[in-house]
């Protein structure tokens, strides 16, 4: 039994672990193939499935939320962006268990500095509806110098869609009128990133 196994089965059994923790852990796994996948599951899913009491489900939602407020460390306001790979570790375990898209606009001073992000839609398993003008209201207000956008792919796959492609274009389009950089947009999968920056996709637009 792997690690994964042994912390979910201490969990289960309140840190007493018995033959009966660890097979509802194993089924846990075998069913939703990762912590990650568990981390997606509501408290009747996790009961039904790993065949635990509601008590135990319970804990084991909330030690898998702590575990996700642990790993998560959104940038400060006043810290500074670096680069797609950082904004991934930091950001990537707020959508471990989120089922559907989140669109966040992260807006910056002329320094690269965190002044406030902002959550500008919540849309669909698949899509996320944005349009520049809820995008750079947010900017404007702030008074910010450029933008970071950033939103995650339920699936896991941080592929972009058509819809990624063609609303980065128009955000891009609408900064440069604007006179508000579009630095980057990145889309979280579970474990990798897709960064149009990186790919030469922003400056194409």
């Amino acid at each position: 039994m792997d690690n994964a196994q042994n912390l979910l089965a201490a969990v289960i059994a309140h840190n007493a672990n018995s033959f009966a923790s660890f097979a509802a852990a194993r089924r846990l796994i075998q069913h939703f193939g990762t912590v990650q996948g568990l981390a997606c599951a509501s408290k009747e899913e996790m009961r039904a499935v790993g065949k635990i009491s509601e008590k135990q489900a319970a804990a084991l939602h909330i030690a898998l939320e702590l575990g996700r407020e642990v790993c998560s460390s959104p940038l400060r306001a006043g810290e500074r962006f670096s680069c797609s790979r950082e904004l991934f570790h930091r950001y990537r375990a707020r959508f471990f268990s989120a089922r559907r898209e989140h669109f966040f606009s992260l807006q910056l001073n002329s320094k690269n500095q965190l002044i406030r992000e902002a959550l500008v839609s919540v849309g669909s398993l698949n899509i996320a509806v944005v349009h520049p003008r809820e995008v750079f209201s947010f900017a404007v207000k702030d008074s910010a110098s450029a933008l970071i956008l950033l939103h995650n792919h339920p699936s896991g796959d941080p592929s972009p869609s058509s819809e990624d492609r063609d609303c980065t274009k128009r955000l891009v389009d609408a900064g440069k009128i604007l006179g508000i950089k579009v630095i980057d947009h990145i889309v979280i999968g579970h474990d990798s990133y897709y960064s149009f920056a990186d790919e030469g996709r922003i400056e194409d637009n």
